[in-house]
Parts: C-alpha cells; structure tokens; sequence
C-alpha cells in the first residue's frame, strides 16, 4: 500500500518519464496507458498499486519496485535436470574421483 507520508506520489505521466525504468522498443519509454494497463489489469494477477488524488492515478517508485519485484519472486524457473554437457563434466569428475579411490 503506498503510503503518502513516506512515499513520493507521482503521476501515472510522471512514472513513465522515470529514467530508472528500462528502455523498450526502439529505446523508447514505457507509455503511461502500460501503468494504467498494470494498474487495472495487471500482470498474472499482480496489480501496481495505485491511489486516486482528485481524479488523477497516482502511484510511487517504490510500488513500482514491489511490482516488479512480485512480478520476478516465484516465476523465476530453473531447469532440474542438468544439460547433456554438464551431465559429461559430472561424469568424468565422478570417475576421476573414482580412480583417485575418494
């Protein structure tokens, strides 16, 4: 939840202008409607938090840095299985170790 006191409110426009943001396509910025976009629909079923002043959507850095990092937390899969090269390296250690009796 953001919280006015400790954070700094921004505007959706003002977000979007953020230089700590990564370029998109063609190094453009993201576009405000993709904050919107995020904030109304989201993303996997994560929302950038928002609060309305007056009729405007506001929302901070820092709900955007917790975005993201929701976003990131449990979707980050690695493969169980090791590849067919590193499968080889295991097991000519394995029988290096093997002949060297340990």
């Amino acid at each position: 939840m953001i919280d006015i006191k400790d954070e700094e409110v921004l505007t959706l426009a003002q977000v979007a202008k953020l230089k700590v943001l990564p370029r998109r396509r063609n190094g453009r910025r993201p576009h405000v409607a993709t904050f919107y976009r995020w904030a109304t629909t989201g993303i996997r079923g994560v929302k950038l938090e928002v609060i309305r002043v007056g009729g405007t959507l506001c929302t901070s850095t820092e709900a955007v840095q917790r975005f993201c990092d929701r976003l990131t937390g449990g979707n980050m899969t690695l493969s169980t299985r090791p590849s067919r090269t590193r499968q080889r390296q295991i097991a000519v250690a394995e029988q290096e170790l093997t002949n060297a009796g340990i």
